[in-house]
């Protein structure tokens, strides 16, 4: 029998261990030997009538010294005890997955070096989309591509709040409420709708397709309190749609990389993806554009992701090499250079007008209108932003 081990019991824990019990037929035939959950990490008291109570322990080290442990699932979120505790598995040679986006995309360029150097693997497919595979698809299914831009609806939480802005005329603190309510959005929600959680996966999933760490700190991010009913408007007279768009592209070396709201025609494949859903758009240099597409968090579509990495390692029982190394400081372009077009609000058209080449011309509130520019740097947008309400980039 093989016997993996689990740091952390709460949602996603939770999930995990109820995927390897409902499934224990079809894991082991795909394995050819069942599979167990030997110990669950947690400080908190179980009730004793959970299936998983016998096995709860608050002792790490029984499990860092266990010999039957080969595979570990850390799913306690955070980059503290989470860190250390990988570091430790690793060193002592088990594998380790993870849902951890915060510890991989801080910590992840140092563990993808110890792991490779114990050749063990760590794995995080549920970090990024949640229960969408991304990941095993860009190392395996496009391995034959180069891969130069990844553009996404990262996070399910800010696009369940624009999908009730736009299909119900909500306001931000409304739809906020109710993605609160029916617990979507945590009751500090500020990862989500400051655009820090997409600003993880993007800066993770740059780092893996371009081989060089994208540190998060020097990911452009804009979350979306700021979006009001009026930008909503000036969106659908635009025959479009918002979205909390990452983007990582890279062009001559240097890698493009942001999270903000974008404003997106209807019909384009991101457009059309709502509610709590995530949708990940990949362009290679072979096939294309291609998009994954599914539910981005929840119990179980993560806790898929997790056991999936947890089966990988004990099938293969070797180093995946998903690796990246530490960039050149200049590696993530500094935001001025970013390029697009955008829909700057105005009330002084005149003095914009003046400094930027304008494509279109909308108007939805009395004494505004909204300009709408040729492709641009982000530099010369900021010398007209004293004259602006506000403004948002065009996909």
């Amino acid at each position: 029998m093989l016997k993996v081990a689990v740091l952390g019991y709460g949602v996603v824990g939770s999930g995990v261990c109820e995927v390897i019990r409902t499934n224990a037929k079809s894991l082991s035939e795909k394995l050819g030997d069942s599979v167990e959950v030997k110990y669950v990490l947690d400080i908190k008291e179980v009730d004793s009538s959970d299936p998983e109570a016998a096995k709860i322990t608050k002792d790490f080290s029984a499990i860092l010294n266990d010999p039957e442990i080969s595979v570990v699932a850390e799913v306690m979120g955070g980059a503290t005890f989470a860190y250390d505790y990988t570091k430790q598995l690793l060193m002592a040679g088990k594998h380790v997955v993870t849902s951890n986006k915060e510890l991989v995309a801080t910590k992840g360029t140092e563990l993808l070096s110890i792991a490779k150097e114990k050749n063990v693997n760590y794995l995080f497919e549920a970090s990024v989309g949640g229960g969408i595979p991304i990941i095993r698809p860009l190392y395996s299914c496009l391995a034959a591509n180069e891969i130069n831009r990844i553009t996404g609806i990262l996070n399910g939480t800010t696009n369940y709040i624009l999908t009730k802005m736009f299909r119900e005329g909500s306001d931000f603190a409304t739809a906020l409420k109710e993605a609160q309510e029916k617990g979507y959005a945590e009751r500090n929600p500020s990862a989500d709708v400051d655009g820090i959680d997409a600003c993880r996966k993007i800066a993770i999933l740059a780092s893996l397709v371009f081989g060089k760490e994208v540190e998060c700190n020097k990911v452009k991010t804009i979350g979306i309190t700021g979006i009001t009913e009026t930008d909503v408007a000036y969106a659908e007279k635009l025959d479009s749609v918002i979205k909390l768009i990452g983007q990582a592209e890279l062009k001559e070396q240097k890698v493009y990389v942001s999270v903000e709201p974008r404003v997106i025609k209807k019909g384009t494949p991101l457009a059309s993806i709502d509610d709590v859903f995530n949708g990940i758009m990949v362009n290679g240099n072979a096939i294309g554009e291609v998009v994954f597409y599914g539910p981005g968090a929840g119990k179980l579509p993560t806790a898929s992701a997790v056991v999936a990495d947890i089966i990988d390692c004990l099938r293969n029982d070797r180093n995946r090499e998903y690796f990246w190394t530490k960039a050149e400081s200049d590696f993530v372009a500094d935001s001025k250079n970013n390029f697009g077009c955008y829909l700057i609000r105005t009330k002084n058209p005149e003095e914009i007008i003046k400094k930027l080449p304008i494509a279109e011309k909308v108007s939805v509130v009395d004494g505004e209108i909204g300009l709408v520019t040729e492709q641009i740097r982000e530099e010369e947008l900021n010398e007209v932003l004293p004259y602006a309400v506000s403004y948002m980039k065009l996909a």
